[in-house]
This record gives C-alpha cells, sequence and structure tokens, in this order.
C-alpha cells in the first residue's frame, strides 16, 4: 500500500474524517438549509439521514466491485463520488438537487468504509490491528467534531454558500491525498484478483461480528439521539441538555483509540471489548438512574469507546485476503441495517413507555446481545484457525 502501514493509516483516516465531515455538514448547517430552502425540520431530519441510506444497498456490492476492479480503485472512486455529491449540494438550487447530492454522497461514503476497513485489516492483521482499528474508527468522531467546530462559524461570518463550498474542497483533497499518496495499479496490471466469499465459519463468524458492530453503534445512537431528550424529561433546558450530551462524544473520541491501545499493549482484546461493553451497559444504567448526570456522562463518555477498537478487529480473526472485501461487506451491511432500524425501535418503545428511558434500556439490551455473539464469534475463529493450511 505505502512503504510505511502507520502512513497508510494516516492517509485512510484523513481521508475518512473528510466522510465524517461531510456528513455532519447538513446538520452543522441545518438552520440555514431549513431557511435556503423553504424546508421543514422533518425534511431536514430526511436529508441528514439519507447519507447512510444507500449502505443498505452498496455495502454487500462493494466488497465485489473491489475485486473485480481493485480497492484501491474502487475506494478512489467512491471519494469521487462524494467529491461530486458535494457539488450537487453546494451549487444545486432545489430541495431535489441536495436529495440527490447526499444520496451520491453516501454512496461514495459506503465504498470508503467498507474498503478502507479492509485495507487496514489487510495491512495491520496480525500486529496492533487493535490500535489501527481504534485510530481509524476515531475518523468518524473526528470529522463529526471538526464540522461542529469550523462551520458554522464560516457560514456566520461568509454565508452558507462559502460554508458548503468548504465542505466540497474538503472532500477534494481527501481525494487527492488518496490517489497522490495510495499507489493505484496502472492498466498493465491486474486491477482486481478476484474476490471469494466467507463460507463456512468464517461466514458465520463475520455474520456475527457484524451484528455487534451493528448493536454497539445502535447503543451507542442512544445516548445521542435520546439523551437530550432524557434530560429534557428529568426538567433540563434543551440547549442544557445537547450541550451536555455532545460531551460524550468528545470523551468518546478519547476512549476510542485508548481502548485499541490497550487491547494491543495488553494482549486481552477480548477482556477489553467485554469489560468495555459492561462498563458502556453501566453507564447507561446509571444515566437513567443516577442523580449527577455530568459525572455520569463523564464516566460513560470514557468507557463508552473502549470496545471499538476491539470490535473492529474480529474480521481479522475470520478473514484472509481473498475473502476480506466481500467478508467487509457484510460486515457493513449488517451495521447500516442496524443503526438505521435501531433508533426506530427506541422510538416507538419510548413512545410506548411515555419515556426516553426506554431506549437506553434497549441499548442495555443490545449491549448484552454484543456478549452473547461474542462467544459465537471467538467459536467461529477457532474453527477457521483450525481449518487453515498448515
Amino acid at each position: 500500500m505505502t512503504t510505511s502501514r502507520w502512513r497508510a493509516l494516516a492517509v485512510l483516516f484523513t481521508a475518512r474524517v473528510t466522510m465524517a465531515f461531510q456528513f455532519q455538514a447538513i446538520a452543522a448547517l441545518g438552520p440555514l438549509m431549513v431557511d435556503r430552502h423553504g424546508a421543514s425540520l422533518a425534511d431536514l431530519g430526511v436529508l441528514i439521514g439519507l447519507y447512510l441510506v444507500p449502505g443498505l444497498a452498496f455495502a454487500l456490492p462493494g466488497g465485489g466491485i473491489a475485486g473485480r476492479f481493485g480497492t484501491a480503485h474502487v475506494v478512489a472512486f467512491g471519494l469521487g463520488l462524494m467529491v461530486l455529491g458535494g457539488a450537487l449540494t453546494w451549487l444545486g438550487s432545489t430541495w431535489e438537487a441536495q436529495i440527490a447530492g447526499r444520496l451520491l454522497a453516501g454512496a461514495g461514503g459506503v465504498l470508503l468504509n467498507v474498503l478502507m476497513t479492509k485495507m487496514v485489516t489487510d495491512v495491520f492483521a496480525g500486529r496492533e490491528i487493535g490500535t489501527a482499528m481504534g485510530v481509524f474508527v476515531n475518523s468518524w468522531p473526528v470529522g463529526i467534531a471538526l464540522a461542529l467546530l469550523i462551520l458554522p462559524p464560516v457560514a456566520t461570518g461568509f454565508g452558507l454558500s462559502a460554508a458548503l463550498g468548504l465542505t466540497f474542497a474538503i472532500t477534494i483533497g481527501g481525494l487527492l491525498l488518496f490517489v497522490l499518496t495510495i499507489p493505484l495499479p496502472g492498466p498493465g496490471k491486474a486491477a482486481g484478483t478476484g474476490t471469494t466469499w466467507p463460507k463456512g465459519a468464517a461466514l458465520t463468524g463475520i455474520l456475527m461480528a457484524g451484528a455487534i458492530w451493528g448493536f454497539y453503534n445502535a447503543a451507542l445512537s442512544m445516548v445521542f439521539s435520546f439523551g437530550p431528550t432524557l434530560l429534557v424529561e428529568r426538567g433540563w433546558t434543551l440547549p442544557a441538555s445537547s450541550s451536555a450530551i455532545s460531551l460524550v462524544l468528545w470523551l468518546v473520541a478519547v476512549s476510542v483509540p485508548l481502548g485499541g491501545w490497550l487491547a494491543d499493549r495488553t494482549g486481552a482484546r477480548d477482556r477489553i471489548l467485554v469489560l468495555g461493553l459492561l462498563m458502556f451497559a453501566a453507564g447507561l444504567v446509571a444515566l437513567v438512574l443516577a442523580p449527577y448526570p455530568w459525572v455520569v456522562l463523564v464516566a460513560l463518555g470514557l468507557s463508552a469507546g473502549l470496545a471499538a477498537g476491539p470490535i473492529m478487529s474480529l474480521p481479522a480473526a475470520l478473514l484472509v485476503p481473498a475473502n476480506s472485501a466481500a467478508g467487509m461487506g457484510m460486515f457493513f451491511t449488517l451495521f447500516y441495517l442496524m443503526i438505521a432500524v435501531g433508533p426506530m425501535i427506541a422510538g416507538a418503545l419510548s413512545k410506548t413507555a411515555a419515556s426516553s428511558a426506554a431506549a437506553m434500556g434497549l441499548g442495555i439490551g443490545l449491549l448484552a446481545l454484543c456478549l452473547l455473539l461474542l462467544w459465537g464469534v471467538r467459536r467461529a475463529a477457532a474453527r477457521v484457525q483450525d481449518a487453515a493450511p498448515a
């Protein structure tokens, strides 16, 4: 990939930051987008969510496409789709153009999520995979935080078009960084070597690993989606509750790489994973019951990210380079499905219970399922290892 795997990781991290930045741009500029297009808050919510919708359709075939045309080529194509989608969002004058731009950019983002994760897995398999995945996964909260920090002041000082133009320019920067740093096979070389699909224990294991990643992220979304409402139900103002919950995001950005580093440093990946899930679940319980939310939120942020790196290292024990593209497609298909369905179920439960505490209860249940599935993943990984040629 490059002469240095850590240099490669830095490139992939930075490119994925641009994706998270682009994803968050609409939410960060929401009031201005509503004013410009005469849209409702419901329309804005749909526009924000549309970025993730292509994941349900493209995560799985993305791996096969990479096997045909080459992983680096397809990642570059995905970055190109993000650029085109960003151009539509920036220059489009109609709401329909905004929808098209969001879907186009989201389709590119899916390819990045699936195939960049495969690249990190291939390069770091067997050595510091927890740390690498912890760093790589952290690109998402970093990009979101940067968008929240940078875009509103730009829009206030120079207008909405300037902020959207800056987002477009940043995606171009991500594309240029990738194509100028990661070698793309030339016409005379095989761009792709084909791909095989995981079978037997590898198939069972990667499906369970994808479910773990999906359940974990769905549980995390309970905090960001329903945490502000939960605090409002306890007498907080909406601005205060939103500010308090945002603290979790910043602290997760610290705990995600910390969990990966601890997993590699101690060699006890599963113990760090299990401990992180248990602490996360305990934090959700405390968020509902404890009388001091600020203390709980700090503890929750410092613990909720610990399991992320070890979870993302699970595919490395199940897949080989030949089937990793297709396997990661399966992994992320489940992820996209569960982060889409999870908040819907939580909303229905909260409505029935007349309290957002029900969403936190769902999150606790999802984390419990992660623990059960981890046992299954390790059994599958052992079978894969036993079947591997000596």
